[in-house]
């Protein structure tokens, strides 16, 4: 039976409407990084020079995440505004052309990808034995990033309409999946043949198939969000515009976080390979530790558009304020955490000493600044909710080229790896504040 739409964000209490929302979301999101640190844990198995390949992979994996993020926020922020205003057909058009956008961007993403993995990588660092494992696990990667970007668009438009629950469940069905297929795959188990790091990619590629299909039932059999009817050209020119209008700085603003992480990358492997290694490690537990706060921001922004949509700026403030306060609560008591078990973690990777010791150091470092990382991550989803989205992307590039790269660069000069990782602490807490303080000035 098909539901029917309304804008049941505008209705309750905010700080309530907004934490009913985040559960769901929250488990999914943690759910996606358990998925990568599932795959990292495996290969850990097969040595640091594997886990080090798997690492040299992580800004291009991000770099396709960040689009699909960026066209996602664009296309919920648009259809969340339409559920808001009770334009019904306006939605069905915003979520169907959106899908079809995101099929042509995708194609040229893979063709680009499978042309420069030899150049790209190079220039990153690898080389010799390390660019041959690069390559048999990007080879096979590319094949699935349709099945990772459709369903990401087609997420974001079932929790424009208020719901998480569903996007959450068909991103656990993924995540089952590949946790199934990755020790037969990767160690060749029964009837299957050792694929090492390829056997990785692959586990990838068919978890994330299972996504599609299901994302695309739902939209168009549950909630009836799917036209067949072709639109004219001026209309799906407006489609486009107005989904690429936030779409475009949300996803420049989601890229600059692989390209500094391309850049940090290319600092760290001066040294060595364990640090290098070390690094997957760290980014990888602290996607799993930031996942409640990505949950949240990743609400704001239909809750945001809904009631805007709705003329209730008010609701908005009490939102933000809570979600604020939220951030900095959970990012003191992880830092609390990460300082006592930080080693630990490390070691539950990868046995090598040189890999623990600087997993250690980067999650005692890099963790002081959670909360307020968690407060840049809000405001950039309120500015993008809001039609503001070059704010948006100002603030991160404010973040990642005003401090983060440089004082990374003078860190690894004064004090070698634990400089590099005090950049991204510091950077995190003056941008936290700043797009703080902005995104309330802005709410009218």
């Amino acid at each position: 039976m098909k539901k029917k739409l309304k804008a049941n964000l505008t209705v309750g209490d905010p700080e309530k409407t907004i934490m009913k929302l985040t559960g769901p979301m929250m488990i999914g999101m943690i759910g996606m990084v358990i998925f990568n640190l599932v795959d990292t844990w495996y290969v850990g198995r097969l040595g640091t020079e594997a886990l080090a390949a798997m690492s040299f992979t992580l800004p291009v994996v991000m770099l396709q995440g960040s689009i699909s993020m960026g066209l996602g926020v664009g296309a919920s922020a648009v259809i969340a505004r339409a559920i808001g205003a009770g334009n019904r057909e306006k939605v069905k058009r915003l979520t169907t052309d959106s899908l079809f956008l995101s099929v042509l961007i995708v194609t040229a993403f893979v063709i680009l990808g499978y042309l420069t993995i030899d150049p790209l990588f190079r220039l990153l660092g690898a080389e010799g034995e390390l660019l041959i494992l690069v390559k048999q696990y990007m080879s096979i990667w590319y094949i699935g990033v349709p099945f990772v970007v459709i369903p990401m668009i087609g997420n974001s438009a079932i929790r424009a309409a208020g719901n998480t629950v569903i996007p959450s469940g068909i991103m656990l069905t993924a995540i089952t999946v590949n946790i199934v297929l990755d020790p037969l795959l990767i160690f060749g188990i029964g009837p299957f043949p050792r694929m090492e790091l390829a056997g990785a990619a692959l586990a990838t590629v068919i978890a994330r198939s299972t996504t599609l299909v299901v994302s695309l039932l739902v939209l168009r059999f549950r909630f009836n969000m799917l036209t067949a009817r072709i639109p004219p050209g001026g209309e799906l020119r407006s489609s486009w515009g107005s989904v690429l209008f936030i779409g475009i700085p949300a996803a420049i603003t989601q890229v600059i976080r692989p390209f500094s992480m391309a850049v940090i990358t290319r600092m760290v492997a001066g040294f060595g390979v364990a640090a290098v290694a070390a690094l997957g490690v760290g980014t990888r537990v602290e996607m799993f530790v930031l996942a409640p706060l990505s949950a949240l921001g990743a609400v704001l922004v239909p809750f945001i558009g809904q009631n805007l949509g709705a003329e209730r700026p008010d609701r908005v403030k009490t939102g933000l304020r809570f979600s604020f306060h939220f951030a900095l609560i959970l990012g003191t008591a992880a830092f609390a955490l990460l300082l006592l078990v930080g080693r630990s973690v490390g070691r539950a990777f990868n046995p090598d000493p040189e890999v623990v010791r600087i997993v250690g150091l980067y999650l005692a470092i890099v963790s002081a600044g959670y909360g307020f990382q968690g407060m840049l991550l809000i405001s950039a989803n309120a500015f993008n909710a809001m039609g503001r989205p070059y704010r948006s992307a100002a603030l991160n590039l404010f973040r990642m080229f005003g401090l983060y790269i440089p004082l990374a660069l003078l860190g690894s000069r004064v004090f070698g790896l634990p400089g590099i990782f005090a950049g991204a602490s510091v950077s995190a807490v003056i941008a936290g504040a700043l797009g703080g303080f902005w995104v309330m000035r802005t709410v009218v």
